[in-house]
């Protein structure tokens, strides 16, 4: 796992406990310091991955404005990047779970990995300081940034449309096929995705669910390239 990370504890209870998830303890009442599941790391986590993105893309593109920078920083660190990178880790391996989480599947979760993944972020911070973390965040997340912000193979639109639909208008999108062409074999749909009303994107696919990717790769873009919103 550290070898992984690129990145040796001095105290590896620190990475133990950014490991542990609250099903792995028996009640969260009785928990002992010791014991203690990955939330609190988590939450510390998530401010340092912030802190060190801010002050990345801050220094990298200095022509762009806030609006710009803040959604650059919203694929970064979305669940879905997160997830895909703790996944290309195999971190949901050396997560502790309860039996039953563990049948389930929690360990793939995406939103699973993506806290693990912050709580390790916070135990390095805590371990080793703000420079050692802000050097493997770098190296982990950021040093493929423009894979990350423009691969349409590797990119969830939907997924990070929904999560930056929902922060900044506390509603989830909304798809509607406008248009089905074509033979029972061979229908091409169009789809387009809104919100309060407003249409944010189009996309046509040989089943919806490539339509309304489009559709949202099509709204997410329009976002990301639009100066002054936020």
């Amino acid at each position: 796992m550290q070898q992984a990370l690129g990145y040796q504890f001095q105290n590896p209870q620190l990475l133990v406990e950014a490991l542990v998830h609250r099903s792995y303890l028996p009640t969260r009442e009785n928990e002992e310091p010791e014991q203690r599941s990955n939330e609190r790391m988590e939450f510390l986590g998530d401010s340092v991955l912030s802190l060190v993105v801010n002050e990345f893309l801050y220094i990298k593109y200095p022509s762009k404005s806030e609006g710009e920078l803040t959604k650059m920083k919203s694929i970064i660190v979305s669940k879905q990047i997160l997830s895909d990178h703790a996944k290309k880790h195999n971190i949901g391996s050396f997560i502790f779970l309860s039996d039953n989480a563990q049948k389930a599947g929690v360990s793939e979760v995406d939103s699973v990995l993506a806290d693990t993944l912050e709580a390790i972020f916070g135990a390095i911070f805590l371990d080793g300081g703000f420079e050692q973390a802000s050097r493997i965040i770098q190296d982990f997340l950021l040093s493929g940034l423009g894979e990350i912000v423009y691969d349409d193979e590797n990119v969830n639109y939907k997924s990070l449309l929904q999560e930056y639909i929902q922060a900044l208008h506390k509603i989830p999108p909304r798809y509607r096929v406008y248009s089905t062409q074509g033979p029972d074999h061979d229908k091409e749909f169009g789809v387009e995705v809104s919100v309060r009303g407003t249409i944010l994107g189009r996309g046509t696919g040989k089943t919806k669910k490539h339509a309304e990717q489009e559709a949202a790769r099509e709204a997410y873009r329009k976002l990301l390239n639009s100066p002054g919103s936020n």
